[in-house]
């Protein structure tokens, strides 16, 4: 589609938070968090011509590639929050993207996320077909107190569980979606860590993409309460995560 009249540099999107995007405590479940950051996204690029369908007249689409949310408190159920995104960087085949949730005025969320192009049917990165001059980039607005960091996949890890890729897992670019990597690490997690808020940062690396009936295993590191967590197939680390 084309650009929208009403397209800005700088969107906002308000979201009413449901009882089945809670956990137990009335809180917001970190994944449901993801899932409202990458909606907003999503919406933000559709009004600036960039969205699913208009990418795949060229066979192309998004695909997170490093993730880190900051989190200060999360909302509950029946807050009405905003989620503001823009983009800090774009160029060729890569985009940083930066959002901010609020509940009123008071900023509860921070994420910087960095996206890369795919050809759908190559499965291979590739430059934007598409025009994207009409964003203003905003390289010093920044969203989180530190930027990504490339987390140490030569930590010590124990084997948790194994877990087949279900057709539950997958999303409209035929792979496990990000928010599933999350959401199969976390369950994994000592639930107080979540339900009494003690998860004040997490940071996500995506490596390798995950499919139908893939066959991988959830890892940890040896410590009693572990911070950081691998999905592996075939020996080989497709997504990390590190909790602080």
């Amino acid at each position: 589609m084309p650009i929208t009249p009403n397209f800005t540099s700088i969107y906002s999107q308000e979201w009413e938070i449901s009882f089945i995007q809670c956990y137990p405590n009335g809180q917001l479940k970190y994944t449901e968090l993801c899932n409202l950051l990458q909606l907003t996204a999503g919406f933000h690029a559709e009004l600036g011509g960039l969205s699913f369908s208009d990418m795949q007249e060229f066979h192309q689409a998004w695909v997170l590639s490093r993730m880190r949310v900051e989190v200060s408190g999360l909302p509950k159920w029946r807050d009405v929050v905003t989620v503001k995104t823009w983009i800090v960087e774009m160029k060729d085949s890569k985009s940083i993207r930066a959002l901010e949730l609020y509940v009123g005025d008071k900023k509860l969320v921070g994420a910087l996320t960095f996206w890369v192009v795919l050809n759908t049917q190559l499965r291979k990165p590739q430059t934007l077909a598409l025009p994207f001059d009409h964003f203003e980039l905003f390289p010093n607005k920044l969203p989180t107190s530190k930027l990504f960091e490339k987390i140490n996949l030569n930590t010590e890890m124990v084997f948790l569980k194994n877990k087949t890729v279900l057709l539950s897992d997958l999303d409209i670019v035929n792979h496990a979606n990000n928010v599933k990597y999350l959401e199969w690490c976390l369950d994994c997690v000592d639930p107080n860590l979540i339900l009494k808020n003690k998860i004040k940062a997490f940071e996500m690396n995506y490596l390798r993409e995950l499919h139908w009936q893939d066959q991988i295993s959830i890892n940890a590191s040896t410590l009693e309460n572990p911070k950081q967590f691998t999905v592996i197939k075939n020996g080989k680390i497709c997504f990390a995560l590190e909790l602080e």
